[in-house]
């Protein structure tokens, strides 16, 4: 196998950065804002002033998606979570093109003619 020092060196950058991070929550998270069913809030006023913020994590389980409010302090404290599963799949994508990049120049692989 064919793999330069420049390959080598970025695979190493790639495992230190992984080796680094921290928990990670899949999901996104995102701010909402609601009308409650109590036709005299303020809610249904016109124009209405919605219930909220609220933090709503939302992701996949099972191929449904699943929901949950997160309190301010909760948000604070998963924030980074929900960063570091972004910086994961970068690093993942960066790897498998690495690996990629090393088969495609590969010269043992039989060329069609």
């Amino acid at each position: 196998m064919l793999v330069t020092d420049n390959q080598v060196r970025e695979r190493a950058r790639i495992a230190e950065a992984l080796g680094e991070m921290g928990f990670v929550l899949p999901g996104s998270l995102t701010e909402r804002r609601f009308s409650c069913t109590h036709a005299g809030c303020h809610c249904h006023a016109d124009p209405p002033v919605l219930h909220g913020p609220y933090a709503q994590w939302s992701r996949k389980v099972a191929g449904k998606t699943v929901s949950r409010t997160l309190s301010p302090d909760q948000v604070a404290d998963y924030r980074e979570w929900f960063a570091n599963e972004k910086r994961l799949r970068d690093l993942v994508r960066e790897l498998e093109r690495l690996s990629l990049s090393i088969v495609e120049a590969d010269p043992r692989t039989p060329r069609r003619r």
